[in-house]
This record gives structure tokens, C-alpha cells and sequence, in this order.
């Protein structure tokens, strides 16, 4: 008898890039037409009171104070990285001459972390735009980027539905003004989103090199970097992905947020010089919650006495804060991901525990986005029209809380 071999079925071959395109524009797009429908509205209702207003253009012309409305979105960190975008760094410690106050430093564009910055220049050369068209662009981009990140979150620890209020959450929060503006914040939640995702998939060399990515950009990737270092330890007590994976994004994830402070460090000829920058130039530091404490206890029986008081924009961060509070618990009884609890948790801590700009905060907060998801859930229940009704009331709202507020009544 011959012995017959048994067959062996060719694998299947690959779907082709048209067909994996619109699989992925089926899946994702609607995702992405609702985050952009929301924002236009809420963009829509900021330029209509910005331009019935008038007020833009009495401001000082270095933070905006241009012949067009939109002007106003380039405003106060938008001016720096405009500056840095064209000119580069020159990390300094000058100081102010008589100088008593808190301000003992002079002001200059180190305070400002360089990827931002790096991709308006790239996106100008590649364009032809100048900075302020460069700088809008990497945002938007970004600003739907981060929605799939958040999107995607939401999805796999509540479904679809959860996955849709999510990102619509993130077009309306307080603060999400900035979204659409010449700022960072976009570009940092999307990079934060998305190694949180890969945390939480477990791909831990895209989790490393996205934390070291967003470490360029903002200083607050320290909760990033904790959140995966926090997973990447439960990973190997576990012995779930070996341990050179774990190690090697544990490794690699701190490399950006501490190179680019040593080499500002190096440039002033002190190793502390970013932190002396932010404390002497813009009177940013660590105080234990001292300030926001003031705040919360200032504001809501109608005293501005504090540092730094922008009284509307301030109602609207205490607000926040106190959104920010009640949502963590809700947060916690879903047990999410460790990696999100960490985030989130440092990330309030960083934030609420440093003295600055109260009117900040309400951006500053924009990456706790794992606090949508207890509203993400609720919202779940709700059919598809009614959920998207109301966060279009709420779009139209935040031309008003997170654009109009933030940028002409407070300081962004």
C-alpha cells in the first residue's frame, strides 16, 4: 500500500489593502464622525461668541491680540511653540533684575517640551504653512487620534456603545477647547490613549516606545511612565509575557521625559534648571495641593484673592475638579486596568498638587480621560439618537465653558 500524506490547505491568502482600508473605515468611522461633528458644533459656537464679543483684539498682540478672531487659538503657549517652531531653544536661567516677587526669572521656550514643537516645523516644511496653520493641523490630527485611543479604551472594557460616549466625552469635556488649538494637549492624550491601550493588550514594546514618545511633549508623562512600569511588574509576577518584553518598555519608557530635562538641565548648566524655570518664570511648582486647597475654598464663597485669579475660568475648573473627584470612586468600583487606575491617580495628583494657573487645570486634566468611562458606561444605555442628542447640547455648550472661557476670560 502507498501510504498517501495528508494535504496540507495553502493559508488563506491576506485581504487586500482596499478591503482591510474600508473594513477599517466601517469600523472606525463613525467613531471619528461623531468626534468631528461634535467638535465642529462646539468650534462653530466658540468662534460665533468670540466674533460677537469683539474682545479679541484687545489683547496684547504677543498672546493673540491679531486682526482675526481665530487668532486667539495661538494664544499664550500657542505664541512659544510659534517661537520654538521657527527659531529653536536657547535654555537659559536670566534673572529679573530688582526682582522681589514670585516672577524671579525670565521667561523663555525650554519650559516647553520639544515634540509639539518639532512636528509644527516638519508639518510646515511638508506643507507649506506657516506655524500657526502647521501647529492647528497637528492638533486636529492628533485630537482624532486620541478620540480612536479613547474610543478604543471604552470598547473593549464596555462595547461598542461605551466606546461611542467615550470619545464623544472627549470632544465636550471642560477643557477640550484646546483640542482644535495651537497646543500639545491633543497630541499628548493621543500618545498617552494609546499606550495605555497597548498596556492593556499587552504589546509592551509599542506601550514603551509611545511612553517615551509623549514624554517629549509634556512633563506629565511621569504618570504614563508609572502607570507602565506598575503593569509591566504585575506582568512579570505573573509570568505572563516572559520578561524581556516587560523590561525592555520598562527600560525604554522613561528615556524621553528625563532626556530632554538633562539636556535642558545641561544647556543652563544646572541639572535642576527646568524646575527652576517653571518655579522662577512662572511661579509652576510643586506645592502639596496648598493652592488648589485656597482655590476650593476661595471661589465658592466669591473670593479671588488667590494667585493668579481668573474668576469665570476658575468657577469652571473648581467645577472640574469636583467633577474630577466624584468620578474617581466610579472609577475604581469598575476595576479597570491597573495601568488606567495609576494614570489617572498620578495624573490628579500632579496637577492638583502643584501651585499654577487655576484656569489651567480644566486642560490639564484632559488626560485623565479613564474618568469617561464610568459616564461612558451609563450612557450605554441609552439608544444611539438620544445619546447623540445630548452630547450635541452639550458641544453647542462648550463654545462657552471650553472655548470662549478658557481662552478669553481665563488663560488657557
Amino acid at each position: 500500500m502507498t501510504a498517501t500524506l495528508p494535504r496540507v490547505q495553502a493559508p488563506a491568502p491576506r485581504p487586500e489593502f482596499g478591503a482591510r482600508l474600508r473594513a477599517a473605515v466601517r469600523r472606525h468611522g463613525p467613531v471619528l464622525a461623531l468626534y468631528g461633528a461634535l467638535k465642529l458644533a462646539g468650534f462653530c459656537s466658540f468662534m460665533y461668541l468670540l466674533s460677537s464679543a469683539g474682545d479679541y483684539r484687545t489683547k496684547h498682540p504677543r498672546f493673540g491680540g491679531g486682526a482675526h478672531a481665530w487668532d486667539v487659538l495661538a494664544t499664550w503657549d500657542g505664541w512659544w511653540y510659534q517661537q520654538i517652531a521657527l527659531h529653536g531653544y536657547d535654555p537659559k536661567l536670566v534673572p529679573v533684575p530688582g526682582a522681589t516677587g514670585l516672577i524671579t526669572l525670565e521667561g523663555n521656550s525650554a519650559a516647553f517640551f520639544p515634540l509639539y514643537p518639532a512636528l509644527m516645523r516638519l508639518t510646515s516644511l511638508l506643507t507649506g504653512l506657516g506655524p500657526y496653520g502647521a501647529g492647528l493641523v497637528v492638533s486636529i490630527v492628533a485630537s482624532f487620534a486620541a478620540a480612536l485611543g479613547i474610543y478604543a479604551i471604552a470598547e473593549r472594557l464596555g462595547g461598542r456603545r461605551a466606546g461611542f460616549a467615550a470619545a464623544g466625552l472627549w470632544a465636550v469635556w471642560p477643557g477640550s477647547g484646546v483640542e482644535w488649538a495651537v497646543y500639545s494637549d491633543s497630541l499628548y492624550v493621543a500618545l498617552a490613549a494609546w499606550a495605555c491601550y497597548a498596556i492593556m493588550t499587552r504589546r509592551w514594546l509599542t506601550a514603551g516606545v509611545l511612553t517615551f514618545t509623549a514624554g517629549l511633549n509634556r512633563p506629565t508623562a511621569a504618570a504614563l511612565i508609572a502607570a507602565l512600569a506598575v503593569a509591566a511588574l504585575l506582568a512579570l509576577r505573573r509570568r505572563e509575557d516572559g520578561a524581556l518584553r516587560p523590561l525592555l518598555a520598562l527600560a525604554v519608557a522613561p528615556l524621553g521625559l528625563l532626556g530632554y530635562l538633562l539636556w535642558v538641565g545641561n544647556r543652563m548648566g544646572d541639572l535642576g534648571g527646568y524646575f527652576k524655570l517653571q518655579s522662577g518664570a512662572w511661579a509652576h511648582s510643586f506645592d502639596y495641593g496648598k493652592q488648589t486647597a485656597d482655590v476650593l475654598t476661595s471661589v465658592p464663597v466669591g473670593h479671588f484673592d488667590y494667585l493668579f485669579a481668573y474668576p469665570f475660568a476658575d468657577v469652571i475648573s473648581v467645577g472640574v475638579i469636583l467633577l474630577a473627584f466624584a468620578l474617581l470612586p466610579l472609577l475604581l468600583r469598575l476595576r479597570p486596568p491597573a495601568a488606567l487606575v495609576v494614570h489617572t491617580v498620578l495624573t490628579l495628583a500632579l496637577v492638583l498638587g502643584s501651585q499654577q494657573i487655576v484656569a489651567n487645570i480644566s486642560r490639564y486634566l484632559l488626560p485623565c480621560f479613564p474618568l469617561f468611562l464610568p459616564l461612558a458606561f451609563a450612557m450605554r444605555r441609552l439608544s444611539l439618537p438620544l445619546q447623540c442628542t445630548l452630547l450635541g447640547i452639550a458641544a453647542l455648550a462648550s463654545g462657552s465653558y471650553a472655548g470662549y472661557a478658557l481662552f478669553e476670560l481665563g488663560v488657557p
